[in-house]
C-alpha cells in the first residue's frame, strides 16, 4: 500500500505528460508516438532506472492495446468515406502485404546476409502499416476521401495477414501447400465473425434499456473485444474481427452514438499512450545503437523498394494516377505494430529475434520522423490536398436522439470558399438549418442575408435523413464556393 500512491502518481504524471505531448507533436508535425516512446525511454534503464525486459508480457499487452486501437479505428471510420475505396483498400491490405514480405525478405537476404526464413520474418514484421499512426496523421492531412479511405482501410485490415505471416514464420514449422488455404480461412472467418458481432451488437444495443448513458459506450467496446476473443478461439483472425465489428457498430444508428465515439476515441488514445510508453520502457538505447545500420538498411528497403513496388503491382487493376500511387507509397506509416509483431519471435526464442526488435525500433523512429513530417508537403506538391486548401473543413456531430436529428459543428478554415457566401446561397436540404453562428467569441442567430466569414463556427441542425446530404453540401461549398453544383463538386 505504501507504494500505491507513488505508482498512481507516476502513472498520472506520465498520462498527463503524454496528453500535453499531443499538442507538441501537432506543432512539430509528426505523430505523437515518438514522444511517448521517449517518455518510456526516460523512465527505463538508461533514464530513471526502471528495468523491464519481459518480451512475452510486452507482446500480450501490446496486442491488447492494438485491439483497443482497432476498435477505435473501426468505430470512428465513416463507411460513406471509405466505401468507394473498398477494392483498393482490401488489395493493399492483402496482396500488397504478400508482395512486401517477399521483396523485403529477398533484399535483406542479399544485403544483410540473413537466412531466408529470418529474412522473410523481417519482411512480415515490417509489412504492416500502423493504424494509430495512420488514423492520427491522415485525418488532419487534408487529402481526399479516396486516398484517405484506402489508407485507413489498409491500416485497419493489414495487421491481420501480417500477424498470421509472423506466427507461421516464427513457429519454425514446415510450410506446405495448405498454408494459403489456412490464411484464406482465417481472414474469411475473421470477417464473418466481425460482421456477426457487429450486427448482433447493434440489434442488442438498440433494444437494451440500460440505466445509464455511460453504459452504452462500455457495451459497444465490449462487443468489439468479444469479437477479437471469439476470432482467436475459432483459430481465425481476431484482429480483423475486431476492426470489422467496430466498423459495423460505428456506422449503425446506435443509442448515444456520439458518447460512444468520444469514449472510444479516449480509450484509443489511452491504449496508444500505454503501448508506446511500454515499448519505450522495453527499449535499450545501447542495443539500438548497435543495430543502427541494419535498421537503416531495412528502412530504406521498405520505403524505397518494397512499399512502392507492392503498391504499384497490387493496384494495377485500378489504374490509379501516378501521383496517387506515389503518395500511397510514401504514406505507409510504421509505428507500434511492427514492434509488437517483432516481440512474437523474441518471446518464442527465435535466433536473431533480439536484433530484429532493436532494428525495428530504429526503423520506426527514423521513418516516423521522415514520413510523418513530410506527408502534408508531399500532398501539396502532388496537388492531392483538396485543391490547395490549408485544411479540410472540420465537421463534428452530436445526436439529438429524441428529436431524430443531429447537430453538426462546422468550423470555416482559412482559404475556405465558404468565406463570403450568404446563408441563402448555402442551400442546405430541407430538414437542415444553420441555427447559430459564433464569430469572434460571440454567437448570433443568422438570417438569410448573413454572410459567412473565415474562422466562423456554425451549428447546423439536421434530421437523420438529410444529415449526410447537409454535410456533403457544406463540404462542396467549402471547396468550390456558391456555384459548387455547376462546377461538378459533390462534396464527396
Amino acid at each position: 500500500m505504501d507504494g500505491l500512491p507513488v505508482l498512481l502518481g507516476v502513472g498520472g504524471l506520465v498520462l498527463l505528460s503524454s496528453v500535453l505531448a499531443v499538442r507538441v507533436s501537432i506543432r512539430l508535425g509528426f505523430p505523437s508516438l515518438l514522444l511517448y516512446l521517449a517518455i518510456g525511454v526516460v523512465l527505463g534503464e538508461s533514464g530513471l532506472g526502471i528495468h523491464f525486459d519481459n518480451p512475452a508480457l510486452t507482446q500480450s499487452l501490446g496486442l491488447a492495446a492494438l485491439v483497443l486501437i482497432l476498435t477505435e479505428g473501426g468505430l470512428t471510420t465513416r463507411w460513406s468515406s471509405v466505401k468507394s475505396s473498398l477494392g483498393p483498400g482490401i488489395v493493399l491490405s492483402t496482396v500488397a502485404v504478400v508482395i512486401s514480405i517477399v521483396v523485403t525478405g529477398a533484399a535483406l537476404h542479399w544485403l544483410l546476409g540473413l537466412d531466408w526464413r529470418l529474412a522473410l520474418l523481417w519482411g512480415a514484421v515490417l509489412a504492416s502499416t500502423d493504424a494509430a499512426a495512420v488514423f492520427s496523421v491522415l485525418r488532419s492531412a487534408g487529402i481526399g476521401k479516396r486516398l484517405s479511405g484506402m489508407l485507413e482501410l489498409e491500416s485497419g485490415i493489414n495487421d491481420a495477414p501480417a500477424y498470421i505471416a509472423v506466427i507461421v514464420l516464427a513457429s519454425g514449422d514446415a510450410v506446405d501447400w495448405s498454408l494459403p488455404l489456412v490464411v484464406v480461412y482465417e481472414l474469411a472467418a475473421g470477417l464473418a465473425i466481425g460482421l456477426a458481432f457487429g450486427w448482433l451488437g447493434t440489434q442488442a444495443l438498440r433494444r437494451a434499456a440500460l440505466p445509464a448513458t455511460g453504459l452504452y459506450p462500455l457495451a459497444t467496446v465490449a462487443v468489439c473485444v468479444l469479437a477479437y476473443s471469439s476470432g482467436q478461439l475459432a483459430h481465425a483472425s481476431g484482429l480483423l474481427a475486431t476492426y470489422v465489428a467496430g466498423l459495423v457498430l460505428g456506422n449503425s444508428k446506435l443509442p448515444h452514438r456520439s458518447d460512444t465515439l468520444s469514449f472510444a476515441e479516449g480509450l484509443g488514445w489511452l491504449a496508444q499512450i500505454g503501448l508506446f510508453v511500454l515499448l519505450g520502457l522495453f527499449a535499450s538505447p545501447g542495443r539500438l545503437l548497435e543495430t543502427l545500420v541494419p535498421g537503416l538498411v531495412a528502412g530504406a528497403v521498405v520505403l524505397l523498394l518494397a512499399r512502392p513496388l507492392s503498391v504499384a503491382l497490387s493496384l494495377l487493376p485500378f489504374r490509379l494516377p501516378w501521383r496517387e500511387q506515389a503518395f500511397l507509397s510514401w504514406a505507409g506509416l510504421r509505428g507500434a505494430v511492427p514492434i509488437v509483431l517483432a516481440m512474437i519471435p523474441l518471446s518464442q526464442g527465435v535466433p536473431g529475434a533480439q536484433r530484429l526488435v532493436d532494428a525495428v525500433f530504429v526503423l520506426v523512429i527514423v521513418l516516423t520522423l521522415l514520413q510523418g513530417s513530410t506527408l502534408g508537403p508531399l500532398a501539396r506538391l502532388l496537388r492531392l490536398d483538396r485543391a490547395g486548401e490549408v485544411q479540410e473543413i472540420e465537421v463534428d456531430s452530436a445526436p439529438l436522439d429524441e428529436l431524430g436529428a443531429e447537430l453538426l459543428q462546422v468550423r470555416i478554415q482559412k482559404g475556405s470558399k465558404l468565406h463570403g457566401v450568404y446563408l441563402s446561397e448555402l442551400r442546405l436540404p430541407a430538414g437542415a438549418t444553420v441555427s447559430l453562428v459564433v464569430r469572434g467569441g460571440a454567437g448570433f442567430t443568422p438570417q438569410k442575408t448573413s454572410r459567412l466569414q473565415e474562422d466562423d463556427q456554425l451549428l447546423v441542425v439536421a434530421t437523420e435523413h438529410v444529415r449526410e446530404a447537409a454535410e456533403l453540401r457544406i463540404r462542396a461549398v467549402d471547396r468550390a464556393g456558391r456555384l459548387a453544383r455547376w462546377r461538378g463538386e459533390s462534396g464527396r
